[in-house]
């Protein structure tokens, strides 16, 4: 078994060596031009090389990820998917899901190429706004996700809903 390698402290402040137990665990692949999967933001407590081409990035429970994969064969992509999670609790309920262990709380699910570039550029957006997409209220992925199954366009993320999120939580709403 591999020792958890440290990683430069995370935004959050958590330490890279803390217990694993609790945390929840992303396996990324990375073999060029066939199998990449990556994480588009999130606030990631350590990681763990296991090779060249893989490595388990930890995240803290409550931690919102976004994780990309993406897959293609010699005439061109097979797969796009696109996934916010947040990161779950010992003891709360999660959906499993592929490289994540144990799961997590799947607030939004982009699936195919054109789905998927839609939420990063609406990621991108949130970010030209100047908020951090992990800071973003978890019912506005909800939102985009829903909007886009049923082919509707997603309302944007302003600093004034972002503020009202804030509140919310301050408050314990």
């Amino acid at each position: 078994m591999t020792a958890l390698v440290a990683a430069p402290m995370s935004a959050g402040g958590a330490d890279a060596n803390a217990p694993t137990d609790d945390l929840t665990q992303v396996e990324l692949v990375w073999i060029e031009k066939r199998t990449e999967h990556w994480i588009r933001f999130g606030r990631d407590v350590g990681e763990q090389i296991l090779d060249r081409r893989r490595r388990i990035v930890f995240f803290a429970p409550g931690a919102v990820f976004a994780l990309v994969r993406w897959a293609s064969n010699d005439y061109g992509t097979i797969f796009s998917r696109l996934d916010i999670v947040r990161a779950v609790r010992t003891g709360e309920a999660f959906q499993t899901h592929p490289t994540v262990m144990p799961g997590g709380a799947v607030l939004l699910r982009a699936n195919g190429w054109p789905d998927v570039e839609r939420v990063l550029q609406i990621i991108d957006a949130i970010e030209a706004a100047g908020i951090d997409p992990v800071d973003a209220a978890p019912d506005h992925w909800r939102h985009v996700h829903n909007r886009l199954a049923a082919g509707e366009t997603p309302r944007a993320y302003t600093l004034a809903r972002h503020r009202a999120f804030g509140m919310r939580r301050e408050i314990g709403v």
